[in-house]
């Protein structure tokens, strides 16, 4: 008897998702608990995974569909059973108000430049000309054959960017992801343990040569340039709809600036000292607690030494009435290749150092697996954004809702900076510097204590005295 394979439900308050992605075809065999299509709800995207083994005999909702849950989107037959494979026809959008209609899972290579790389030679070229000619289109050939195997490799966008910048064939990495999918880690562990690969093929003659034989036949020859490939697999000039995680991004954010009254500062920390301990014990650490020692967890603990003396930046508003909150659960947010999202780490305050980085590593390796439960991503009171990763000095984020404050933290820099001793001796340091901002909702929070709380966590990260284990 065939398994249906249904819409589930992620949450109780969630009540529909959009498929985004099928990673298994009719006729495919699959295995019990083998991620089988990825969906997309208003809190969490997540990868579903086969109710039973078998054959994937139908898919009933097709990639950008948004169905009700419980709904039946595929059925699985038995091992063994025979299994007709229906061509493909357009998929009919689901009925209701989320109905979307499909979207190709991955756009075909353009067509204009198949021709060019299998196009007739010219007869009247030289036989020099003919013998470049050749080479070029033996070398799109061997380009599209690459990339249409690179692309049946599961990995995200950012992963095949570094191979491709790297010259790496993907098949001959290994994923450690969910279904075998090549992480970040994966690639850039395999380009730090084997370098970066040779050229694929042999470069063409210089431009010169080729453009002073084309002058005499009066053939132009165009020059061979590798182009930048855009990040996220777009092609310049497509219009593609927004998915549900960018919708709902998109909506909360502009709720926030219409609801709250955004005012943001920015301090200048010295974290020398926190820099030292984290590379005195990163080591240590990590053989300790199987966890990669970070910044965050220091922000963290410097933030609930501060929230426990400013209780006001724990709140919220409830129509008249500010509501403290007892818990401290600290937000983090995580970029993802598809989107930002924010798992909440409970009860922070009750964690400790090694607690708090076991924590954070595990949400945000959930996140960017698409394992994440909808309430992981729900009930945060303090939220703290990371936009420094990138190089960003510091940034002015904007408040998650219902929340009255969030901590944006800017990038680790080396500067010159003058320092005092204790009599009073002023001299130049090169010091470890980060800008750390806060934005706060005026409604609630006056700047002066905005500004105390803030002077609280300087003055925790700078005086830094708790023991890491």
């Amino acid at each position: 008897m065939p398994t249906d394979v249904i819409m589930p439900q992620m949450g109780e308050s969630i009540f529909e998702g959009t498929i985004t992605k099928w990673l298994k075809q009719p006729g495919e065999k699959v295995q019990r608990d083998e991620p089988l299509f990825e969906i997309s709800t208003d809190k969490v995207d997540a990868e579903i995974p086969a109710p039973a083994s078998g054959t994937l005999r139908d898919i009933k909702v097709q990639a950008g569909n948004t169905v009700q849950v419980n709904t039946v989107v595929g059925t699985i037959a038995e091992e063994g059973a025979a299994v007709s494979t229906p061509p493909a026809a357009p998929s009919k959008p689901a009925s209701g108000d989320g109905a979307r209609a499909p979207q190709p899972a991955s756009p075909p290579p353009p067509k204009a430049e198949e021709p060019q790389a299998q196009g007739k030679i010219p007869a009247d070229l030289s036989a020099d000309e003919k013998t470049g000619l050749e080479r070029q289109q033996q070398g799109k050939v061997e380009e599209y054959a690459e990339a249409g195997e690179q692309e049946r490799v599961r990995s995200s966008p950012l992963v095949r960017r570094i191979a491709k910048e790297n010259n790496v064939d993907l098949t001959k990495v290994a994923g450690t992801g969910i279904g075998g999918r090549i992480t970040k880690d994966d690639i850039e562990a395999f380009v730090a343990k084997h370098g970066a690969g040779a050229p694929a093929a042999p470069s063409a003659p210089s431009a010169p040569a080729y453009a002073s034989q084309a002058a005499s036949a009066a053939v132009s020859m165009p020059a061979v340039t590798t182009p930048l490939q855009p990040v996220g697999g777009v092609t310049p000039g497509d219009i593609v709809p927004m998915s549900v995680m960018r919708k709902k991004i998109a909506e909360h954010m502009v709720m926030s600036k219409h609801t709250s009254a955004h005012v943001h500062g920015v301090f200048e920390i010295d974290v020398t000292r926190i820099v030292k301990i984290r590379e005195r014990m990163k080591s240590k650490f990590g053989q300790a607690t199987g966890n990669k020692l970070t910044f965050t967890p220091f922000f963290a603990r410097a933030v609930i030494h501060g929230i426990r003396k400013w209780p006001i930046i724990n709140s919220s508003m409830e129509g008249d009435n500010i509501h403290y909150h007892p818990a401290i659960n600290l937000g983090i947010a995580v970029a993802l290749d598809w989107g930002l999202i924010v798992p909440v780490v409970k009860s922070a305050e009750e964690r400790s150092f090694v607690g708090l980085q076991r924590a954070i590593s595990d949400l945000g390796e959930r996140a960017r697996s698409k394992k994440l439960k909808p309430d992981e991503v729900q009930s945060g009171t303090f939220t703290i954004t990371n936009p420094g990763i990138f190089g960003a000095m510091f940034g002015l984020p904007i408040i998650n809702q219902p929340q009255v404050a969030i901590l944006g933290v800017g990038g680790i820099v080396k500067q010159p900076v003058v320092v005092t001793d204790q009599d009073g001796a002023d001299s130049i340091a090169i010091r470890s510097m980060i800008h750390l901002s806060i934005g706060y909702d005026h409604r609630v929070i006056d700047g002066a204590v905005a500004d105390q709380f803030m002077a609280e966590v300087k003055s925790f990260l700078q005086n830094w005295n708790e023991e890491l284990l």
